[in-house]
Parts: C-alpha cells; sequence; structure tokens
C-alpha cells in the first residue's frame, strides 16, 4: 500500500516539474519518429506501396458511407452501422498515414509533443470506439436471425443514434484517460520513438520514471475496452449459432452464417494484434515486433473492411451499378 502511495506522488511531482518552467530539469519539447528504415531508397518504395494503401482504405470506405447514404433501400440498421464503421476506419487510418507518408520523403521525423499528445488522444479514440462498435455490430447481427420478425421494431433508428454515440463517447473518454497518464509523465531524453506514429506503449517507453502504474491504469482500461466487448461478441455469436442450427433448410443456415462471416473477419483481424500489443506485458516489449503488428489494426483492417464487407454483399453491388447508372441489376 505504502509503494502505491509513493509511486502515486512520484507521478503527481513529476507532472507539477514538467508544468513549472522553472525546474533545472531540460524536458521534450518534440520526439522524433523512427519509423521503419532510414534507408532512402527502401523508404521510397515504402511511400508508394502505403500511399496506395491509405488511397485505397479512403476511397474503399468513403465509396461504402456514399453508396449507404445514397441508396434509400440501404437506410436499415445494418448498413447504418457499417457507414459508421467505415467513417471510423477511415479517420482512424487518417491520423497516422499521411504523417507517416511525410517523414517517409522528409530529412527530418520529428513531431511536437502537443503533435504527439493529440496524435496518440485522436488514434487512442477512435481505435477504442471501434472496439467498442464491434459490440453493437454483433448485438445487430444478434437482433437480425434470432428475432428476425422483430428486428425493425428493437432497432429503432433511436436506438442505433443512442447505442453508436454512447461507443463515440466511451472511445473518446478512454483515450483521454489513456493519453494525460502516458503524457504526464516527464521525458527528459531520449526522445526518439521506435514506431512510425505516437501510440502509447512506445512513448511511454521513453519516460525517465518508473511506469508500472501507468501500466497497470492502462491494463484496466484494456479490459474494459477488449476483454469486456470481446466477451460481449462471443456470447452474441453463441446465441446466433443456436439460432442457425435450429433453421431447417441447409440454405437457410449458408445465408445466415454469411451475414455473420463478414463481421466475424474484421473483428479477428482487429482484436487479435491490437490484444497482444495493448495487453502483454512490458517485459516482451519489442518495437519492432510492434510496429509491424500495429499495422494490422491500424492500416490493413482500414483496407480490408470494404473488401471483406462488399465482396458477396449483393446490395452493395446492386447500389454500386445504380449509381454508375446501370440501373437494376438482378443478381
Amino acid at each position: 500500500m505504502c509503494q502505491v502511495k509513493h509511486r502515486i506522488m512520484d507521478s503527481l511531482t513529476a507532472s507539477i516539474m514538467q508544468m513549472n518552467p522553472g525546474q533545472n530539469q531540460s524536458w521534450v519539447s518534440e520526439f522524433i519518429l523512427l519509423g521503419f528504415s532510414s534507408d532512402p531508397t527502401t523508404n521510397s518504395i515504402l511511400f508508394i506501396v502505403f500511399l496506395l494503401i491509405y488511397l485505397s482504405s479512403v476511397l474503399g470506405n468513403g465509396l461504402i458511407i456514399m453508396l449507404v447514404c445514397l441508396d434509400t433501400q440501404l437506410h436499415t440498421p445494418m448498413y447504418f452501422f457499417l457507414c459508421v464503421l467505415s467513417l471510423l476506419d477511415m479517420s482512424d487510418v487518417t491520423t497516422t498515414m499521411p504523417q507517416m507518408l511525410v517523414h517517409l520523403l522528409a530529412h527530418s521525423q520529428t513531431i511536437s509533443f502537443i503533435g504527439c499528445w493529440l496524435q496518440m488522444y485522436m488514434f487512442g479514440a477512435l481505435g477504442i470506439t471501434e472496439c467498442t462498435f464491434f459490440v453493437v455490430m454483433a448485438y445487430d447481427r444478434y437482433v437480425a436471425i434470432c428475432y428476425p420478425l422483430h428486428y425493425t421494431v428493437i432497432l429503432t433508428w433511436g436506438l442505433c443514434i443512442c447505442l453508436t454515440s454512447g461507443t463515440w463517447v466511451c472511445g473518446f473518454f478512454s483515450s483521454l484517460l489513456h493519453t494525460f497518464f502516458t503524457m504526464s509523465l516527464p521525458y527528459c531524453g531520449p526522445n526518439r520513438v521506435n514506431h512510425y506514429f505516437c501510440e502509447g506503449p512506445s512513448v511511454r517507453s521513453l519516460a525517465c520514471m518508473d511506469t508500472h502504474l501507468i501500466e497497470l491504469v492502462d491494463f484496466v482500461l484494456s479490459v474494459f475496452v477488449v476483454v469486456i466487448p470481446v466477451s460481449l461478441i462471443v456470447t452474441s455469436y453463441i446465441h446466433i449459432a443456436m439460432a442457425i442450427i435450429k433453421i431447417k433448410s441447409t440454405q437457410g443456415q449458408c445465408k445466415a452464417f454469411s451475414t455473420c462471416a463478414s463481421h466475424l473477419t474484421v473483428v479477428t483481424l482487429f482484436y487479435i494484434p491490437a490484444s497482444y500489443v495493448y495487453m502483454r506485458p512490458n517485459s516482451s516489449y519489442s518495437p519492432e515486433r510492434d510496429k509491424q503488428i500495429s499495422l494490422f489494426y491500424n492500416v490493413f483492417t482500414a483496407l480490408l473492411n470494404p473488401v471483406v464487407y462488399s465482396l458477396r454483399n449483393k446490395d452493395i453491388k446492386r447500389a454500386f451499378l445504380k449509381v454508375m447508372g446501370h440501373g437494376r441489376v438482378d443478381w
């Protein structure tokens, strides 16, 4: 108990010292993001690859948002949630990739302390929002399959908006706690972040004080934004599986399962790497491995989501052809 009190006092003292310009201690005013390579040729190749990925992600998710907004037949809870997911993915990837692209070509890879604070906050806010929003999408599938006749009665537009707003509030508040505790630590050098953006664990490793208390706070937050949502999603799909088994026709079972396959694929691609980075013990921290793993839940999920959700979706295909001027198409 005494150790906990001492750690809290040390953290508060460090925060006060950081805000006091009269101290003799030199504090970091900017960070250097090391990225993936220091070789100009390699960086030029990575720039082209990541630029194509970023443009594809923005265009793909933007296309889904446009189609859902323009086609009245897609004005249903399921496609409303898909539209929100696309907005989250597009926003999330935009918080990190444009700066990474600039750093791949620029001679300087610096980011100001405030800039790092804002990037960490926005990335965390959007990421946590997406974590909790997957639960809402799982609930949508649960109602659609287990209570198909009452789908529109249960999932009213008012409830859809409330659920969506709740995930955004949860995400932005939780990220505020994570960012405040991380950036309140004293950073007195070095200032070289071995990452391509200001991610919490990578920045926190540079703090010049013991960070076990902050790691404990992060772990508790991770339980709320990872373990609890995953548990709710698993519970939803257990009920969904039981409902699918009761369907007599094989065709009906396949159709019901196909509506959930896309969601399960995206959830798996997002949660597994994110859980590893934020819930693994600090002793197993590996900057190079973390950079590569973070690409999955930051970059590749935003790229793959439009493909996964639209590849086998007849409604999305029909809406696309309708917008392109090909009229109504029967699939």
